[in-house]
């Protein structure tokens, strides 16, 4: 769920009930933006607004549920090996937006939403910083456009500290970083 606000302000973040998969989740879902020594801060913002939501099913209905799905359908949707086929490939080259776009969604049968980072002061190009693929309550890909009479999720931007992700210029050159 991509909503507003969280849905259950009651259920808190609790790190101990993913501590069996916390090696993955440093491995596959990194949080770049804080200190090492507060690196479940993303996981919280996560489960706060999109697992408190989610949890209304029972296959997400706990944290632990909620985090290895997450990690279960990053292994299947397996990006990097997908953009790898099309020629795109984590360096220091710049893409078109709309060459990383056709891939996808030539691949998976559906159109992801991409946010970027906006070009550095002096810098021409922009910056992938995620790449969303959306799906349906059975767990089943599906494209990230606006569902009847909610709002559009690829227009959303998403705040992190004081940098800002943003749907992607199709008209800047795109940087894909490599994994950090």
């Amino acid at each position: 769920p991509d909503k507003g606000e969280d849905c259950n302000r009651t259920w808190h973040f609790n790190v101990t009930e993913i501590k069996d998969l916390m090696a993955d989740m440093r491995h596959y879902w990194p949080d770049v933006l804080h200190s090492s020594l507060n690196r479940t801060q993303f996981w919280k913002h996560e489960w706060d607004k999109h697992g408190t939501c989610a949890a209304t099913l029972e296959v997400l209905n706990s944290q632990k549920k909620y985090f290895g799905k997450a990690l279960e359908l990053y292994e299947r949707i397996d990006l990097n090996s997908c953009l790898l086929k099309a020629g795109i490939k984590p360096s220091s080259s710049y893409y078109q937006m709309t060459t990383i776009k056709e891939a996808l969604t030539r691949f998976y049968g559906v159109t992801p939403k991409i946010q970027c980072l906006p070009p550095e002061e002096g810098e021409k190009a922009q910056t992938i910083g995620q790449i969303e693929f959306c799906f349906t309550k059975e767990m089943q890909l599906r494209n990230c456009t606006a569902l009847k009479g909610e709002p559009d999720p690829m227009q959303a931007d998403l705040k992190l500290r004081t940098e800002e992700l943003s749907v992607c210029s199709d008209t800047l050159p795109t940087y894909y970083p490599s994994q950090v």
